[in-house]
């Protein structure tokens, strides 16, 4: 390195993050490392499970930031995890809507506030654990793209980094794949080495998004389960209860299984069908955001509407409202409001919004 430079890294306790420390401070650089206090949470869930973001996890990186002689500290941003996710979270529940805390997590926290700590650290950079590289092409436009392992990118949750967060960021274990990192983790002597990684979201316990919810005031009128037709089959407590392509848990004998097509908030109403009734050609997005120039005109490339969603061939079209229509080139199964679409163009990403 031509000048050494001050690096925040964003730790959580787990294997990815503890590695890009490590890595980091082998190249050279002046690394800091921070946990994140999001949320209060036990260390067991419920079923006796381990959590994620608990007291031991942040144990965890402590150890690992000894171990590799850095300083660290932990940052207390539970007001604002709230203000910005948690409660983002419980009112897009509330209006019929399957919202994805991860992606507004990255958005707000990871690459808002974290960019703001950095400053006051006097840190260059911020480097996280995530499974994604950022390039810079020949006009100096930095590009977000896919990581190399393609069971763990993470680049549609990231889709809304902006230039500013996209040229002040590093991602590491970007272009490894997994069992190279914890081949890392073991040369480095990592007490993390081998530690699971959680699926679940970081303050819901055993996933239980219902409860949660509901010991947060959420009680939705009941309502009724309907065809598509508007006939009702059955009852409900709740729309908050369903999402999207759900199936179980609706209680209702019929000769094929029936799935959550839709959800109206406004009349109370859980739209249901069979597996068919689920596809759709197109989707509106709005509070878009692009990693360079925005799209004019027609936009030809390929979509993903969830997580770990091999993207697929489509047309993107900006709308004089502000909003995008993407138009699928073969119908998609589980479109749902509130989760994002990204846009991609190869391994690139190119923008993208939340669904309407």
């Amino acid at each position: 390195m031509s000048e050494r430079k001050r690096v925040l890294v964003a730790m959580s306790g787990g294997v990815d993050s503890s590695v890009t420390a490590a890595l980091l401070k082998e190249q050279g650089y002046d690394v800091i490392g921070v946990s994140l206090q999001l949320y209060d949470r036990p260390e067991n869930t419920p079923s006796g499970g381990k959590t994620c973001c608990s007291l031991t996890d942040v144990m965890d990186a402590a150890r690992v930031a000894k171990k590799l002689g850095i300083p660290f500290q932990v940052i207390d941003m539970r007001e604002r995890f709230k203000e910005l996710v948690i409660d983002d979270f419980v009112a897009e529940y509330a209006s019929g809507r399957t919202p994805n805390p991860c992606a507004r997590c990255n958005e707000r926290i990871k690459f808002g506030l974290l960019l703001e700590t950095a400053d006051a650290l006097n840190a260059d950079l911020l480097a996280t654990g995530h499974y994604a590289r950022i390039e810079k092409d020949e006009d100096g436009v930095f590009q977000l793209c896919k990581g190399h392992d393609p069971r763990k990118d993470q680049t549609y949750f990231l889709f809304a980094m902006n230039q500013e967060q996209l040229s002040r960021t590093i991602f590491p274990v970007g272009r490894m794949e997994k069992p190279e990192v914890r081949a890392l983790a073991a040369r480095f002597g990592l007490p993390v080495a081998s530690k699971q990684e959680s699926q679940e979201i970081c303050f819901i316990p055993d996933n239980d998004y219902v409860r949660f919810l509901e010991e947060r005031g959420v009680s939705n009128p009941g309502g009724d389960i309907v065809d598509r037709e508007g006939k009702r089959l059955a009852g409900h407590d709740g729309i908050h209860r369903y999402t999207v392509g759900q199936r179980r848990g609706l209680g209702i004998a019929w000769k094929e299984p029936l799935y959550v097509t839709a959800l109206d908030a406004e009349n109370a109403r859980v739209v249901v069908g069979p597996k068919e009734e689920l596809l759709r050609t197109e989707l509106l997005a709005d509070q878009l955001t692009w990693t360079g120039a925005p799209i004019s005109g027609i936009f030809r490339g390929a979509c993903s509407i969830r997580y770990r969603q091999q993207p697929v061939p489509c047309r993107a079209e900006p709308q004089a409202d502000g909003g995008l229509r993407i138009a699928f080139d073969t119908p998609q199964s589980g479109v749902t409001p509130g989760q994002a679409a990204v846009l991609y163009d190869g391994d690139r990403v190119v923008g993208g919004g939340w669904i309407l």
